[in-house]
């Protein structure tokens, strides 16, 4: 089992989850945060964290997409363990239904 990044996340990018993660498996892109599953260690301290509940277990149903999402973008964006102010119109976005058609960007965030 791993924790998962899902679509709420995206243009709301909290970053509580980073702070309190022990092995530091969160990356960072442009306008949100993956965790990288094969160093997460499932300890589930970052899930309650999260203002969006945008982070999720992998044993949810259908999760595959965003399982498959977080391996790749965390292989290609920096890692971040610092946390940082989330962006200021990010309540505007938190539960806005198809970011990810509208606003993903593959592009690599700041990291630490």
């Amino acid at each position: 089992m791993t924790y998962v990044v899902v679509e709420n996340c995206i243009k709301c990018k909290y970053m509580d989850c980073v702070e309190v993660c022990p092995v530091d498996c969160f990356y960072e892109g442009e306008n949100m945060l993956v965790i990288h599953p094969d160093e997460c260690i499932d300890c589930g301290v970052c899930e309650p964290e999260c203002p969006a509940e945008a982070i999720k277990p992998d044993t949810e149903t259908g999760l595959e997409k965003w399982l498959q999402l977080n391996l790749d973008m965390s292989q290609n964006w920096p890692n971040v363990t610092v946390k940082r102010d989330a962006p200021p119109d990010a309540k505007a976005f938190d539960g806005v239904p198809g970011k990810f058609d509208a606003y993903f960007s593959p592009t690599p965030g700041q990291g630490d």
